[in-house]
């Protein structure tokens, strides 16, 4: 019962991590000049390609997140394209009074959900996802079988059994 409560929340955090990226993703995905256009006014070099590498990430990363394909992967490349959204768009350094709190708490939000996309490369998808249904019902990947006993009066191996032996010096 504990484990199908943890595979829902571990789920439900999917979706909603899912869901602070992919809108803005298909909205950027249908503008993509007007989201280079706003790269090149922060600084950013190659702002056409990085529009369309940002878009990418920002539409098949969470669609992988909520599928749950590919955790690792997926989690670590998601906060580092939070973290590194965070620095580029929301420098807060360079503003000052209202217009500055509003970038940091902007900044820690962004730096906030890197965080939880970590969180997730660290504890899986769980259960109710692509990889824990290719694991089986657990959702976690099998054991290895344990190892059979010798039988009766067979020979015990010993621990240099599988050692290649030298060849005796003439």
């Amino acid at each position: 019962m504990i484990a199908r409560a943890q595979d829902g929340l571990l789920l439900a955090a999917r979706l909603l991590l899912a869901a602070a990226l992919l809108p803005t993703g298909i909205a950027r995905a249908l503008n993509v000049s007007g989201f280079a256009l706003t790269l090149a006014g922060a600084g950013v070099p190659a702002p056409n390609a990085v529009a369309t590498l940002a878009v990418v990430v920002q539409v098949f990363g969470p669609l992988a997140l909520i599928v749950g394909v590919l955790p690792r992967i997926t989690g670590v490349a998601l906060a580092g394209f939070a973290g590194l959204t965070a620095m580029l768009l929301h420098a807060f350094w360079q503003f000052s009074g209202p217009a500055a709190a509003a970038e940091r708490t902007l900044l820690l939000a962004d730096l906030g959900l890197a965080g939880g996309f970590l969180i997730y490369a660290l504890a899986g998808p769980g259960a109710w996802s692509w990889q824990g249904w290719r694991a089986g019902a657990t959702g976690r990947p099998a054991a290895k079988p344990a190892a059979k006993p010798a039988a009766k009066g067979a020979p015990k191996a010993s621990a240099n059994a599988n050692r290649p032996r030298r060849a005796k010096a003439a």
